[in-house]
């Protein structure tokens, strides 16, 4: 792709992509770029606007109002910009989330956003996850990975993330929260949530962030032939 490699990883809500895919781009010196994060942004202008997210029409309209910005701060964390304001810890509320898959369910929608991903392509070695990057987005990408585990083992995860950043929620939110948004991913009609058939499936349900890390780092050194930058 230009000349440049590109990483897709898609899974389920609360898999871990984000995590993993900021580890690795770290560790082999690619650009992370996290897609789900601009569609979480557009869901909460969505609630924000008091807008019905299920209303293509309506998202739609308020799209070209609104100035969604990717950068990336001083330890190269991408961060999430709305109209100027760093949102980046709000988009991570159980609620954006839902919000996120209405916003994404609209073939509309994520035509508008297709272009500003697939440009981080073409101008860097990238590290992207979401829910159709190997099937959509990068379908052209040189490693694709399926990452995914339990719906059980992905609360927890999300569970202990959120109560670390102090919110104020139970395990069983949670859980109801990522079975709600499994079913409206993988059943929605614009770019359901599904494996390329190319992908690499990872089911890291029975490891811990190191081992799926280092699961991770496996498939991308044997089916890429690069090496982490430290052990260049």
């Amino acid at each position: 792709m230009n000349g440049y490699n590109a990483i897709a990883i898609d899974g389920p809500s609360g898999a871990g992509k984000s995590t993993l895919a900021r580890m690795l781009a770290k560790a082999f010196g690619f650009l992370y770029v996290d897609t789900g994060a601009i569609y979480r942004t557009l869901g909460l202008a969505c609630v924000r606007a008091g807008i019905d997210r299920r209303d293509a029409a309506a998202v739609m309209e308020l799209l070209p109002k609104l100035d969604i910005a990717i950068r990336y701060n001083e330890n190269g964390e991408q961060c999430m910009f709305l109209n100027g304001e760093d949102v980046s810890r709000e988009i991570r509320l159980p609620e954006i989330s839902i919000a996120a898959s209405d916003v994404s369910a609209h073939q509309e929608v994520r035509s508008f956003l297709l272009e500003m991903q697939r440009k981080f392509a073409r101008e860097n070695n990238v590290i992207m996850d979401g829910r159709d990057i190997g099937t959509v987005v990068l379908p052209e990408a040189e490693l694709k990975i399926f990452l995914t585990a339990s719906a059980e083992a992905r609360a927890a995860r999300r569970y202990k993330e959120l109560l670390e950043k102090g919110q104020n929620v139970t395990y069983e939110e949670v859980l109801r929260d990522i079975v709600r948004r499994d079913e409206q991913d993988t059943n929605r009609a614009a770019a359901p949530l599904k494996k390329a058939d190319d992908a690499i499936v990872a089911d890291t349900s029975g490891l811990n962030l190191e081992e799926s890390y280092a699961l991770l780092c496996d498939i991308v050194i044997t089916r890429l032939a690069v090496e982490p930058e430290a052990a260049r």
